[in-house]
């Protein structure tokens, strides 16, 4: 208030205090003369007057100051607003403003067994009004002699449940409590906190400090997801569960240029509002604290190096006619072509002896620094505290780098493997992935050449339309991808009969090598193989079907248009059939 303002204030109300002991004053005198004349009747009305003035008086002043305050004042202000409770965390929502996260008022449930009228009618009350009372917890309060905690968390309408008992012994205290409005759904990416808003897992343990500042703000944090995405991606996970029965199945969608992951799921998942009651099992994220030898899909890897570094171009060739021999070790193809192969041909045949050849050309320490530029060396770089570290190989010799080049040797988190590839498939820039919502496409690394990443676009390509990806494509999108089968290691060896399946995936492969696209890596631990899939259980029948019904659903939501697809319908045609497309495997 300025200056000048106050000291009018301040002369108003000398003058309204010099009126009112004035006026005062004048009602006492006529008090007494009427006293003095006799005149009790003419005294009492007006006694009467001067309190009904007063109360008159008073009212116009809490009108005057009610109409300045909501006027003039600043009342309900950024300035002045009610700082939040201790441990409160701000709302999460995703990239189009869908809540995911929220503190929300619950209460406490207190009893006082001093203020029961009936012990016996306090118990029947509140065990048919709060099945999930703890009965042990009740009876102890009720022999207390003071006033004891019941339950938790109870919602505003479990409140007026219980208040509308009339139990007199029963108060109650409210309570922050963090609520996850879509439930199972982005859990792991999601997380959850505990009771005293300290994040312990996925973003809420990850952006704590963003969660707390944006609290004091009273803004909520965008992540990158986008729950429509995530839907259908686990829709399509669950299916494969179902159908395949395996221990677990992540996918991963995120947009290659910016680096943003839109969806993220591991099943099994669990409800981060009773997440204390969930399997422990259910609560590791497989996308990012697992880690797996990767099999085939780490193909895209090498070749990506071998075209970059020159150690190969689209018209090298590689004697694939026999199986390769290092030391006392053989590496077979699943199928065998038995010939010689162009680069094309080892990428869509999966060609494990062509793909160990181009990195044995390459080399242990490029093979390690492409690796490494890649990201597959060390944790993925996301804020998730979960991403894992990868397993390596102690040496980089002969046998580790030709068993490297086609994803053994080498266990890797599928977050870690996203990364990579988006890297190959957005013009060759790596760009950490993020669960936080991006203005724009952050500057990144370059890892590989323009027409290095151009050239890996139409190998993904080609091998949806005549490779061992063809059951990932979907109409219109211009679907690229890779397999991979990889055997687990039990006991110290390769187990044919346990896989990890999984399929990456690129859309659309078309338009300028820096447009924005997207990847969708689907990872599948130890799936059955059943009759709808004649019995196989890799990549290939596995999770390549799921990764083009995820595309193909998820398509419309990212703005990526469909074109005719009768070229790519005639070329298809032409393919193998995919239950003989060979797939590659250690």
């Amino acid at each position: 208030m300025r200056p000048a303002e106050l000291n009018a204030l301040r002369a108003n109300a000398a003058t309204a205090k010099a009126w009112l002991v004035e006026g005062v004053w004048k009602v006492e005198h006529a008090f007494e003369r009427s006293k003095a004349q006799g005149r009790v009747v003419d005294d009492t009305r007006l006694r009467i007057c001067f309190v009904m003035a007063l109360f008159g008086m008073a009212f116009v002043t809490l009108g005057i100051e009610a109409g300045r305050a909501a006027l003039l004042g600043k009342a309900g202000g950024p300035e002045e607003a009610a700082a939040p409770p201790p441990g409160a965390r701000a709302d999460l929502v995703d990239r189009e403003g869908r809540l995911l996260a929220v503190d929300l008022v619950h209460y406490g449930l207190y009893l006082d067994p001093r203020a029961s009228w009936n012990i016996k009618e306090t118990r029947a009350k509140l065990m048919a009004a709060l099945p999930n009372l703890s009965r042990e917890r009740l009876e102890k309060a009720l022999r207390s002699d003071r006033r004891e905690y019941l339950i938790g968390a109870l919602t505003p309408s479990e409140r007026e449940r219980v208040h509308d008992l009339g139990l007199p012994e029963l108060s109650f205290e409210e309570e922050e409590r963090r609520v996850y409005p879509v439930g199972e759904s982005a859990s792991h990416l999601i997380g959850f906190a505990d009771s005293g808003g300290h994040g312990l897992a996925g973003a809420e343990s990850a952006l704590d400090p963003e969660v707390r500042e944006a609290a004091a703000a009273g803004k909520p944090v965008a992540l990158a997801i986008d729950l429509r995405v995530q839907a259908a991606l686990e829709d399509e996970l669950r299916g494969i569960m179902r159908l395949h029965t395996p221990i677990s199945a992540t996918g991963i969608v995120t947009n290659a240029r910016t680096g943003e992951v839109l969806a993220l799921a591991s099943l099994p998942d669990f409800n981060p509002n009773t997440a204390g009651q969930s399997p422990p099992a259910n609560l590791v994220n497989h996308a990012a604290a697992s880690v797996y030898e990767m099999g085939s899909t780490f193909k895209i890897f090498t070749f990506a190096l071998g075209l970059d570094s020159g150690v190969a171009n689209v018209n090298s060739t590689f004697d694939a006619s026999e199986p390769l021999k290092i030391g006392d070790r053989t590496i077979h193809d699943y199928h065998g072509v038995n010939r010689v192969m162009s680069l094309e041909d080892v990428f869509i045949h999966s060609s494990n002896i062509g793909t160990a050849k181009l990195g044995l050309r390459a080399g242990g320490e490029r093979l390690k620094r492409y690796f490494d530029a890649f990201g597959l060396l060390a944790p993925a770089r996301v804020e998730l505290s979960e991403s894992a570290r990868p397993i390596l190989p102690r040496t980089w010799n002969e046998d580790v780098v030709a068993s490297a080049s086609f994803g053994a040797a080498i266990s890797v988190s599928p977050l870690a493997v996203a990364g990579g590839v988006g890297a190959v498939m957005n013009g060759g820039n790596y760009v950490p992935l993020t669960i936080l919502r991006q203005d724009g496409a952050p500057k990144g690394r370059r890892v590989i050449s323009p027409e290095a990443s151009r050239a890996m676009l139409d190998l993904m390509r080609a091998n949806v339309l005549r490779g061992t990806g063809t059951k990932a494509d979907a109409p219109g999108l211009r679907v690229g991808g890779k397999t991979g089968s990889a055997e687990k290691v039990i006991g110290g060896r390769y187990e044919r009969s346990k896989l990890v399946s999984s399929f990456a995936a690129v859309f659309p492969t078309d338009g300028p090598v820096d447009a924005t696209r997207y990847v969708v890596l689907i990872t599948v631990d130890e799936p059955k193989g059943v009759k709808e899939t004649f019995g196989f259980a890799t990549g290939g029948w596995t999770a390549a079907p799921a990764a083009g019904r995820v595309i193909d659903r998820i398509a419309p939501f990212l703005g990526v248009r469909r074109t005719p697809t009768a070229p790519f319908a005639a070329q298809r045609q032409a393919a193998a059939p995919a239950e003989e497309v060979s797939e590659g495997t250690l």
